[in-house]
Parts: structure tokens; C-alpha cells; sequence
């Protein structure tokens, strides 16, 4: 018997059908990333998915049974799923949640002016990002706007599959030897990130006439108007694709995969647990919300008391309505679905490495999160950490266990804490991510599909 703890990669485990499954698994998630590149777009992802697969909208339920499979959205930026299970909910749930936020660029409810031949629009960085990271690259724009007459109006502009993108521009070096003296947080002004959307002159006009230009064009495609910004919520992204990464094509490159790849890998091991078993014990709820990237604020974050709202529709249409909420939270269970850090081999330092995460080694449990001495953490208690280990050994699914890197070097949190909050038994266990927050996030294939393994067996239990 082995005694010693030791890192195994999952590819050499593997047998054929199963690298098939790995790389059918692959496509759809590389597709679900390229069409959800916000927390609108990954929604309306999510509501295709689930109908595609027989869950209905909880609104138009009058009662529920078990193997009824229902949806909520939050205000269409959140969304929450349950498949009730012949247990009664008293007995606690088995819950599964990831955020679907990433960092990117949101424009400001004033955004457009004009200034030395060009038209720009001022943006507010959302989330922690490297700032220099997104200059010079090809920006999508996506969003919403509700005109006056409360319409709403998607933009959808800059993909590839179109002839235009957007762009920031970087001062060059020739004339950035002043710039280049500032540390790497202060030497790009947030003031200064103005995405450029024109150049041509409307002569009609009396004044600011590029600015005239392109406002006629919104008004043309879009039957909006300057004000009508402050109406909205639209957001640059990068406008690259998803793709594999690497000779190997091991690895998966794109943006939003913080927490995207949880997200997808929570609602297609919860569609596939149906499929697979006939009979489900505990109710599974699986939720992908907004605003974590900002501390988990808002009407559409996990914080928000909607999802309590959603549990007690669930005890309503069970006809369970003596039950206690807090003690269905209180015997329930968690994973918080959230991508940890991978050890970078050209930053190793800034890891434990005895307690990192390796690239194709597995989902990465995390006892706790935070910062420093465990600050703004949930910490697992070991009897749960135990339960989730166990489960995994049991199913075969490849598991490293992990922290946010060394003491000191940083930290970071996840929803985990406001569950915990509610007394649900709660650990963090994601993928591991390389380059996390920056436009072109890095994953193992492999870890990828072990994550959805991770979370279908523990949606069996």
C-alpha cells in the first residue's frame, strides 16, 4: 500500500472511448464559450440547453413531483435549476453553483466624445484585470439597451464572423519612456482605455461631427439615441475565439472561462444525471449567478435573497409548505464551482507548490480560499472536505488538492462564503486555470472534462 500522496495526470488513465468523450465534451464547451460571452448571452445559452432537455420555466407550474425539471432567471442574468428527488427537501439538497461574470470592459452611462480625429467611448474596467492586457486587441461589443419606450435592443457587434471589431490603443514606444517608468498597476490610466468606434465626419453637422457620425449610425441600425446609453449595459469583450491550444491540442484557450467552464460543466452534469438514472435521491439544484467578479453585490448575485425565493417555490410545489428553509440550507450540500489557480511553470515562485494545482492532474478541491490569514474565506470543516473526497474516490475521478498560491502573494474569493452563510455544507472545486482574469485564459481539455465527471457523481449521491 501506498502511503505517499502523489499528482497523477488523467490522459494516461484514460482509455480510447474515453479520449472521445474528452474531445466531444471539448467542441460543444469551445461553442458555449464563443456564443456566451456575457452573463445575457450565457442565459439565454443556458435556457436552450435546459429546454432542449425538458426542464420548463417554474412560473408555469402548479405543482412539482419527482423528476419534474424546472428554471428560474434572475432578471436575465442569473439562473437557477432544480430536478426534485423522492427525498424530501427537508433532508437538504445537493447544490452545485458557479458565477458566469468575467472581467471585461463595461461602457460608461456617458460613454461617447470625440477628440483629434477620432470618436471614442469611455469605458469602467469590471473585475480584476492587468490592465495592459487589453490594449491593442480586437474588442466585441455586446449588451443591452431599453429605449424610451422600454424596448428592449440587443448589440451584438465585432465577432468574427464580422467585418469590423473595436480596439484600445497603446501608446507606442518610441514615446512611452515616460510611461514605462510607472509600475505595472499605474502605467495604463483606466481614464485612458477609450475603445475607438469611428473616424469619418458627418459635414451636416455644425460641431463634433465624427461624433455626429456615429451617433447617426446607432440611430439608424438601432433607433437609439445618445441618452439612450444610460439605458443600457453593453460590454467590450475580446473578440477572438475559443480554440484549442498547444501541437497536442490538450489544452483549451479562450476568454470567460473563469467561471464558465463550472458553469457549463454544472448544467451538463445535471441534463446528463437525468438521462443516466432513472431515480434521483436528494433534489438537485445547479445555479450559474452574476456579480462574483465584484464581490457578489447586486439584485442578480448570489447574495441577492432570490435564490431563497426559488427554494421556497420549490417547498410551495412540493406541497411541503411546513418545511423550515434554513434547515433544508442547514442539511444540504455544496460544491462551489469555481476555477482555481494553476501553477505557472514561468511563475512558480508565487506558488506553493506542494499545494498547487498542476495542468492535467484533475478538478482542484479547495479547503478555503481568502486572503492572508484566511480573511473573507469559507473554510470546509474536515468532516465535509472527507464526505467530498470520498465521493470522488469512489467514482474514480482524478481530484488535486489545492490553494490560491503562497501566503501573502495574493488571495481571492468565491460564493462558497454565502452559503456557508446559510449553513450549507460547502467546499470550492473547479478547474484549474492558467492566465486567469486575462483575455485568453488556458485550461487542460482533460481537467475540463474531469470537472463535469466531478460533478455528475456528486450529483448521483
Amino acid at each position: 500500500m501506498d502511503l505517499k500522496y502523489e499528482k497523477k495526470d488523467i490522459y494516461t488513465s484514460l482509455n480510447k472511448e474515453e479520449l472521445k468523450k474528452v474531445d466531444e465534451f471539448s467542441k460543444n464547451y469551445i461553442n458555449f464559450l464563443n456564443k456566451g460571452k456575457t452573463e445575457y448571452l450565457c442565459v439565454e445559452e443556458a435556457v436552450k440547453l435546459l429546454e432542449k432537455n425538458g426542464f420548463e420555466d417554474i412560473s408555469k407550474k402548479e405543482s412539482l413531483k419527482k423528476l419534474d425539471k424546472v428554471y428560474f432567471i434572475n432578471k436575465d442574468k442569473s439562473l437557477y435549476a432544480a430536478v426534485i428527488g423522492k427525498s424530501s427537501l427537508d433532508k437538504g439538497l445537493n447544490i452545485i453553483g458557479a458565477h458566469i461574470d468575467s472581467p471585461r470592459l463595461d461602457l460608461k452611462p456617458m460613454p461617447l466624445f470625440e477628440r483629434q480625429g477620432a470618436a471614442l467611448l469611455k469605458t469602467q474596467y469590471y473585475g480584476g484585470i492587468k490592465k495592459y492586457q487589453w490594449m491593442s486587441i480586437p474588442l466585441a461589443m455586446h449588451g443591452v439597451i431599453y429605449n424610451e419606450k422600454g424596448e428592449k435592443i440587443k448589440i451584438d457587434i465585432g465577432e468574427e464572423s464580422d467585418d469590423i471589431c473595436f480596439t484600445i490603443t497603446d501608446l507606442l514606444p518610441h514615446l512611452s519612456k515616460d510611461q514605462m517608468k510607472a509600475n505595472a498597476n499605474e502605467f495604463i490610466d483606466p481614464e485612458k482605455m477609450s475603445v475607438l468606434i469611428g473616424s469619418i465626419k458627418d459635414n451636416k453637422a455644425k460641431e463634433e461631427q465624427i461624433k455626429a457620425n456615429i451617433l447617426k449610425i446607432l440611430n439608424d441600425k438601432y433607433d437609439i439615441k445618445e441618452i439612450d446609453f444610460a439605458r443600457s449595459e453593453i460590454s467590450l469583450v475580446p473578440a477572438f475565439k475559443a480554440k484549442y491550444v498547444g501541437l497536442d491540442k490538450s489544452m483549451i484557450g479562450g476568454y470567460g472561462q473563469d467561471d464558465r467552464v463550472c458553469s457549463y460543466s454544472t448544467l451538463l452534469a445535471m441534463i446528463d444525471t437525468v438521462k443516466e438514472q432513472k431515480d434521483i435521491n436528494k433534489t438537485m439544484v445547479a445555479m450559474i449567478v452574476d456579480k462574483e467578479e465584484i464581490g457578489s453585490y447586486g439584485n442578480t448575485s448570489m447574495s441577492s435573497n432570490t435564490f431563497d425565493m426559488f427554494i421556497n417555490k420549490l417547498i410551495k410545489l412540493t406541497q411541503n409548505k411546513d418545511l423550515d428553509i434554513f434547515e433544508i440550507y442547514y442539511n444540504s450540500n455544496m460544491l462551489s464551482a469555481d476555477v482555481s489557480t494553476c501553477v505557472d511553470p514561468d511563475y512558480e515562485e508565487v506558488s506553493d507548490i506542494q499545494n498547487g494545482n498542476i495542468l492535467g492532474c484533475g478538478i482542484a478541491l479547495e479547503k478555503y480560499t481568502g486572503s492572508g490569514g484566511k480573511y473573507n474565506a469559507s473554510d470546509a470543516n474536515a468532516k465535509y472536505v472527507s464526505y467530498v473526497m470520498q465521493l470522488f474516490e469512489r467514482n474514480n475521478i482524478k481530484f488535486q488538492m489545492g490553494t490560491l498560491g503562497k501566503i501573502g502573494k495574493g488571495g481571492g474569493g468565491t460564493i462558497a462564503y454565502i452559503l456557508a452563510a446559510k449553513g450549507v455544507n460547502v467546499i470550492d472545486c473547479g478547474t484549474p486555470v492558467l492566465a486567469m482574469h486575462s483575455p485568453f485564459e488556458v485550461t487542460s481539455k482533460y481537467d475540463v472534462y474531469m470537472t463535469y465527471l466531478a460533478y455528475k457523481a456528486f450529483f448521483k449521491e
